[in-house]
């Protein structure tokens, strides 16, 4: 009971030190509940967003009691890991229809089909294509997949519904009306409507009723099923055998389909991202935390000394300290979680649109994770005050009575200690990063972090002896922080951790980032336009006119913002054997043998494995991925327009075109520095003919998206080998654009092309699903934020701890400016050096992350690419600007009178 008592005594305490004292409580408060504030914005949104298993049938069976979808073949859903029975010699039986599909369910079942696809339309500012649903939304069985937001739904075949983006983007109204291009038809539109699913562009037709480009009726292969009794197992192993995959609702509900319990988990990814993420939090708070409890306790040192004095044994004097961080800690808890909540619930409708791009599944606050957060936060309180505690414990009553403080030695002992946790947290984070385990991955980042603020008292004092050459207050605030490592060392800490952890997952999503552009072949340089001078007309596929082309450039100039134009020779010519109404050239580079993955055409079997994941040739795809240009004849003069390759990449380049050999797109063609031509494109549709060897150089930077290009000095030599005639003639007008093209510039391009030739479908080069990632960004300003809270944080409590050092300033006549220079070099000090080290920290961290990554998807098959650690230099430039603006905040802020401070008695 006495502890009970003593705790209870001390708690009394820490409620009155924080009332009278509500400057350093309101900064403690804040890094504490700032935190706080992320992690429950983050874990309510998390709870949100996470779909529960009602939810998501909802969205993809609406009101339905089951989704069939045609398999081609019998299958059986019923064994794990079965496949479709039948030979592929067999000739696939015929997609059947709505009426044969009603015939399959129990009497009284109705389907309704449900077909995905894209409808190329007359856009408000020109010609594109959206995202389409032949899918009847009047009838009930559709509701949850879609919203109706106003009008009514469309009843016959000539009405549409569309979502506001795809509204947006017609320029349509209810009761107005658009139009298809590909055939020519007006719909009108009677309804808004979202899916929650997928905020995106979607018009929505009538079930069976979206246009055919080619005038053949399009068959859906999908169908939501009403049935008056649910359906059991014995119903899907019959409707397995005729072909039909079915999910039933009250099967998926009951959790018994193993392809529906593959939906709504979690990436690996994003498990070990967030595992590690939360867990540097926690030690944040800590760091962030520490420095305001170690100037708390530097503050109230004579009070504690006394309390020593009066019988007050070293334990009860931790408790008063360490009661600080439970009050502080529970209060700030509190404040963070109401704001988190409120912040999560009233940004909802922008991460709806913005971020996620689907509905949430209701509000929701995820109780049991706010229930941990307020324990992690007063844990985090009472784990900042512990150094504090301690130290204050074990002060000399007579010095602090006294007023000495300062330590202007580091420990030999701490500094070793320091280096040899830096090398054991090396070592513990590249073996989670090799087993691969995020907990273990975890604790050695934390180790590591743990290991820089134990040196940082060392590093503050070696700084310190740089000072003599610098002027008075840069001078002073080295010394300064050199003399008083107790309490600049945790803020130094503190800025270092909320660094090393921005920069640590803007490195991991950078590279996530670039991976996921890397699997993306472009047409050309980003923002470039492609466009084929050529067209369909009864004699085959014929080339255009000057006329024609001299107006389609001044289109495209007109439509885009072009920088550069250039006309892109191709190669016709009339082979032997050769399709006759082709107008280019049929020839494509062969991978050689020996750099073919043996495992292409099956998988390797469970013994094979090692021998597949060692070998190189199998991890990067297949070569020579068309998109854009094809075959192109070229000198040399326009390779570096098209390709936007390396200076260095296209001077070789050109120097083999000149040399009369050719240039390919990927380095796997080549074999003794020669490639291996072969005629593709043959009149029944087989690779027939000679093969021609030439010598050949591999771009390997910029856009390698063309199979090949050929001087003109080669046709001889190959319409020679190949047997019959080549000439070169202008195949493509292609077109770099001085900045990005918008989507309402990209319509307005398609229309302008559809006015000339409606066989004229322009490539704009867009990116990987947009290149611009706004996420990026926004982790950007967030970090900067952040560090710049944390920097100024850190730097107020430094300056509170050495107010007296800027009274005695005053007392002896130093200036205002002499004084705000001092404040803002203190800053420098604290923010530069706890940047510089939180950079070091985030680099090695997001290493091991990614690390880990690869080596846990190492056994995948295909073999994925690996993530590459990838440093975004633009994130990195802002973390360095932030100690510049807590400066340059610093110097502003400092007040130009202060009061003369009494000494104490």
């Amino acid at each position: 009971m006495s502890w009970l008592r003593s705790w209870a005594v001390s708690l009394r305490i820490a409620r009155r030190e924080a009332r009278r004292n509500r400057g350093r409580s309101l900064l403690v408060l804040a890094m504490i509940g700032l935190p706080v504030l992320g992690l429950s914005f983050a874990a309510v949104s998390y709870d949100m967003f996470n779909l529960t298993r009602p939810e998501l049938i909802e969205r993809r069976l609406g009101a339905a009691d089951a989704l069939v979808s045609w398999a081609g073949g019998p299958v059986n859903q019923l064994t794990p890991g079965s496949v479709e029975s039948g030979g592929s010699d067999k000739t696939p039986p015929e997609i059947p229809t709505t009426a044969e599909i009603e015939a399959l369910f129990p009497a009284g079942s109705r389907a309704v089909s449900i077909m995905q696809g894209t409808a190329q339309m007359r856009t408000a500012t020109g010609i594109g294509n959206v995202s389409a649903f032949a899918l009847t939304i009047a009838d009930p069985v559709t509701a949850g997949m879609v919203t109706l937001l106003d009008g009514v739904p469309p009843r016959s075949d000539t009405e549409v519904a569309l979502t506001p983006q795809a509204a947006a983007r017609l320029g349509a109204v209810i009761g107005g009306t658009v139009r298809t291009t590909v055939p020519d038809r007006a719909f009108t539109v009677t309804a808004l409507v979202e899916m929650p699913e997928q905020l995106s562009e979607y018009i929505f037709f009538r079930a069976e009723a979206m246009p055919s480009p080619d005038g053949v009726p399009l068959r859906s292969s999908e169908w939501l099923m009403a049935t008056p009794t649910p359906l059991g197992l014995a119903d899907i192993g019959r409707l397995n055998a005729a072909g039909l995959r079915v999910m039933p609702r009250d099967v998926a509900l009951n959790a018994s389909l193993d392809e529906f319990t593959a939906q709504n988990t979690i990436a690996e990814e994003e498990l070990t991202l967030g595992v590690i993420v939360i867990g540097m939090a926690i030690f944040e708070i800590v760091l962030l935390a520490g420095p305001a409890f170690a100037v708390g306790a530097r503050r109230r040192q004579r009070e504690l000394a006394l309390v020593a004095a009066a019988g007050g044994t070293p334990a009860q004097v931790r408790r008063i300290v360490l009661a600080d961080g439970v009050v502080l800690g529970a209060v700030g808890a509190v404040l963070g979680i109401v704001a988190g909540v409120a912040l999560a619930f009233g940004g909802r409708p922008l991460i709806e649109e913005y971020l996620v791009g689907s509905r949430a599944g209701g509000y929701r606050f995820f109780p049991l994770a706010l229930a941990g957060i307020v324990i992690l936060a007063i844990g985090t309180g009472l784990l900042a005050a512990l150094v504090p505690a301690f130290t204050a414990a074990r002060q000399s009553v007579i010095a602090a009575l006294s007023g000495r403080r300062g330590i202007v030695r580091s420990r030999t002992r701490w500094i070793v200690v320091g280096a040899v946790l830096l090398v054991v947290s090396s070592l513990v984070a590249v073996a989670g990063a090799l087993v691969p385990s995020p907990e273990v991955i975890l604790v050695g980042l934390i180790l590591g972090q743990f290991s820089l603020a134990l040196l940082t008292p060392s590093l503050v004092g070696v700084i310190g002896r740089l000072g003599s050459r610098l002027p008075l207050a840069p001078r002073i605030a080295l010394r300064d922080t050199a003399r008083n490592r107790a309490s600049a060392a945790p803020a130094i800490s503190a800025v270092m951790a909320v660094v090393a952890g921005s920069v640590m997952i803007g490195i991991f999503m950078n590279s996530q980032n670039i991976r996921n552009n890397s699997y993306h072949v472009p047409s050309g340089p980003l923002g470039s336009a492609t466009i084929g001078l050529f067209t369909w007309g009864p004699a085959g596929q014929q080339r255009m006119g000057e006329a024609t082309m001299r107006q389609i450039e001044a289109r495209l100039r007109e439509s885009l913002p072009v920088d550069r134009t250039a006309v892109v020779a191709g190669v016709s010519c009339r082979l032997s054997g050769a399709d006759p109404d082709s107008y280019q050239c049929p020839l494509d580079p062969v991978v050689p043998p020996e750099q073919l993955c043996p495992f292409a055409e099956r998988p390797p079997t469970p013994e094979e494995m090692p021998t597949a994941l060692d070998d190189p040739r199998c991890r990067n795809g297949s070569p020579g991925t068309y998109s854009g240009l094809h075959n192109v004849v070229d000198d040399g003069g326009n390779l570096a327009l098209i390709t936007g390759g390396e200076a260095a990449d296209v001077e070789r380049a050109v120097a083999m075109l000149r040399s009369g050999g050719v240039v390919v797109s990927d380095e796997r063609f080549l074999s003794g520095g020669k490639v291996t031509l072969r005629r593709t494109d043959t009149v029944d549709g087989q690779a027939d003919g000679p093969l021609v060897t030439v010598p050949a150089y591999a771009m390997t930077t910029g856009a390698r998206s063309i199979n090949l290009i050929m001087p003109p000095s080669a046709l001889p030599q190959l319409a020679a080998a190949f047997g019959g005639s080549m000439t070169s003639d202008p195949a493509y007008l292609f077109a770099t654009t001085r900045e990005m093209p918008t989507t309402a510039e990209v319509d307005g391009l398609n229309q302008a092309m559809q006015e000339i030739d409606n066989s004229i479908y322009p490539i704009v080069e867009q990116g990987a699903d947009g290149e611009f990632d706004p996420t990026l960004l926004i982790l950007a300003l967030a970090s900067a934020l952040i560090t710049l809270a944390a920097a100024g944080v850190a730097t107020g409590l430094a300056a509170a701890d050495g107010r007296s050092d800027l009274a005695t300033l005053a007392a002896v006549g130093a200036s205002p400016r002499l004084r705000r220079t001092l404040s803002l070099s203190q800053s420098g000090v604290i923010a530069g050096l706890g940047t510089l080290l939180g950079v070091i920290a985030g680099v090695g961290g997001a290493f091991a992350i990614i690390k880990a990554l690869n080596v846990s998807t190492a056994e995948a098959w295909p073999v994925p690419m690996e993530l590459p650690l990838a440093v975004p230099w633009g994130n990195l430039v802002t973390v360095f600007v932030v100690p510049l603006v807590a400066m340059l905040g610093a110097g502003l802020l400092t007040r130009s009178r202060l009061p003369i401070e009494r000494r104490s008695q």
